[in-house]
């Protein structure tokens, strides 16, 4: 017993004509192979009745496949890569129907799982600021009112590479809190990224606002 994936259309890439009634079919048209026989066109092949599912959709390909009792794959001609190339398939309606059918159930459970994850990592992210937050304030307990939650937001910043979410920094390091906070302040307490835009380098830069950011640590560190 043949395979239902064992039915071939070819989209002719040269002048056919139909084997069985005599239509002269053209060019690029949809055929199917016998060998005593030669070109059939899809209504003599007893195919005409599918429908064509272009490649693309795996899943839909898949179940739309699985469902019709017929089926044939549908196959063009690549000058380029000199090969057979596949286009889609042809299936039954009501085979394609389900299949769609089946997709969109699918295709909605995935979107409400994906929201959920989304819901999920953005509580546990809000919930790593507030803790990360919390850990500045119990460090800094004079830092402005506030201040904590800006710092802690641009530390962890997902993707960003900083502080935040580094190892040492997702464990609450006292030193990888430090440096979170010596970052906020060497950008928006001092002439930082003013000599920076002046051609000094990170390092002669650092240097020269290195009193003011500890001399604002000092104040911050006191309860």
């Amino acid at each position: 017993m043949k395979n239902k994936s064992d039915i071939k259309v070819f989209i002719s890439h040269r002048e056919s004509t139909c084997g069985e009634c005599g239509e002269d079919l053209g060019h690029k048209a949809w055929i199917t192979l016998e060998r005593d026989r030669g070109a059939l066109c899809l209504s003599c092949a007893d195919l005409d009745h599918l429908i064509f599912l272009p490649s693309g959709d795996a899943a839909l390909t898949r179940r739309s496949r699985k469902h019709s009792t017929l089926s044939a794959v549908v196959l063009k001609w690549s000058r380029a890569r000199k090969q057979y190339e596949r286009q889609g398939l042809l299936v039954e309606e009501e085979a394609l129907e389900k299949a769609e059918q089946e997709c969109l159930a699918d295709s909605e459970a995935r979107e409400r799982r994906r929201i959920r994850n989304t819901e999920r990592r953005a509580e546990i992210d809000r919930e790593y600021v507030k803790q990360f937050a919390l850990r500045i304030r119990e460090l800094f307990p004079g830092c402005p009112k506030v201040r904590e939650t800006a710092i802690a937001e641009h530390a962890c910043l997902k993707y960003s590479g900083r502080i935040g979410r580094s190892s040492f920094g997702k464990s609450f390091d006292e030193a990888a809190i430090r440096l979170a906070v010596i970052a906020h302040l060497r950008h928006k307490e001092t002439e930082y990224d003013t000599l920076l835009s002046k051609g000094y380098d990170r390092s002669s830069a650092r240097v020269l606002v290195e009193e003011t950011i500890n001399t604002i640590l000092d104040r911050w560190e006191e309860s």
